[in-house]
């Protein structure tokens, strides 16, 4: 016995001082941090997301306070061109995220909630976040920008997750409050067709909404179906710090010192 225990002490000190490599990836299994997890519409629409004038927000509830360590969110590329010079469709060159306080409809005087106060932002490069193929399905084209007629259904059938995870000095979030998720997606190697965020099938608290950049002072507006006229919510999900095997060994070390 004393072997055994000598062992297995041996390997979970390794592992406790040995980096561990964290899947980026999310699927529902993983936890999550918020409300409950935005899953993407695989027959829904993807909101043109690709420059500063044509920013989209999201909301969510805190349901844990901590850090904000894990962002993923869900893509497709108007008529599925994603650039072809990458192994993996929806390759984006760069994403800036933005975290904003929250501005209640009763409290901002407009008759939806939008974002409020810059609270956080950070620009990840290619490198710094990953891009996996994520399901399929007959999907719409929207240009919020382009007004209500500016839209294509249908238009592709791919749709990807983008995972930022390991955020350095990340945001901390506070258990029930309220935040505002904004993206916006950028490339730097030529001009490719543009990038959309997905649209939800789970739905929570206003409408998702869009910085109108045609504006003299550009606003927030909300967002709806161009067909039906119906609330857009966006795909996405906030993730807790992955499991490590690090607590996983400090937790089994002291049951072999219960020994």
């Amino acid at each position: 016995m004393k072997t055994v225990t000598l062992a297995l002490t041996t390997a979970l000190a390794f592992a406790l001082f040995t980096p561990s490599i964290a899947n980026a990836d999310w699927d529902p299994i993983d936890g999550h941090k918020m409300h409950f997890p935005q899953l993407p519409d695989p027959t829904g629409w993807d909101l043109e997301m690709f420059t500063s004038q044509n920013q989209l927000a999201d909301d969510w509830q805190c349901s844990q306070t901590g850090p904000v360590n894990d962002i993923h969110f869900w893509t497709s590329w108007q008529q599925d061109n994603a650039p072809s010079t990458e192994p993996i469709p929806g390759r984006i060159d760069a994403v800036k995220v933005e975290i904003y306080s929250d501005v209640p409809a009763a409290i901002g005087g407009a008759p939806f909630s939008q974002p409020g106060q810059l609270l956080w932002e950070r620009n990840f490069l290619a490198n710094e976040f990953t891009v996996r193929p994520a399901g399929t399905g007959e999907q719409g084209f929207y240009r919020p920008l382009g007004g209500p007629t500016d839209f294509a259904k249908p238009d592709h059938f791919l749709y990807q997750q983008v995972n930022i995870a390991d955020i350095l000095d990340p945001f901390v979030q506070t258990e029930g409050t309220i935040y505002w998720l904004a993206l916006y997606a950028d490339w730097f190697t030529g001009i490719q067709a543009p990038v959309g965020w997905k649209t939800s099938q789970d739905h929570f608290n206003d409408a998702a909404v869009f910085l109108n950049g045609n504006l003299a002072v550009p606003q927030w507006e909300p967002l709806f179906d161009p067909i039906n006229g119906e609330v857009l919510d966006l795909a996405f999900v906030i993730t807790p710090e992955p499991a490590t095997l690090t607590l996983l060994s400090l937790g089994t070390l002291a049951m072999l010192r219960r020994r």
